[in-house]
């Protein structure tokens, strides 16, 4: 059995990101979040370590999406 963990994310970008999922395949916050996170993992993983260049290019994107300040 998988256990969890919380994580905390301020109410203006949970409201945000429910907005940003409505129609898509992501069921809530938590699904879209473990996406990106697993998503950035998996790339760390593959390539061994991020460079600081890729970590800004990711952060970049999630800044553009809205998903950080």
């Amino acid at each position: 059995m998988t256990e969890y963990t919380t994580v905390s994310i301020p109410k203006d970008l949970a409201t945000r990101v429910d907005e940003t999922i409505e129609g898509t395949s992501f069921s809530s916050t938590s699904d879209l979040v473990r996406f990106l996170l697993r998503s950035i993992v998996i790339q760390h993983q593959k390539e061994g370590k991020l460079t600081e260049a890729e970590f800004e290019e990711i952060t970049g994107q999630l800044r553009e999406l809205g998903y950080l300040e």
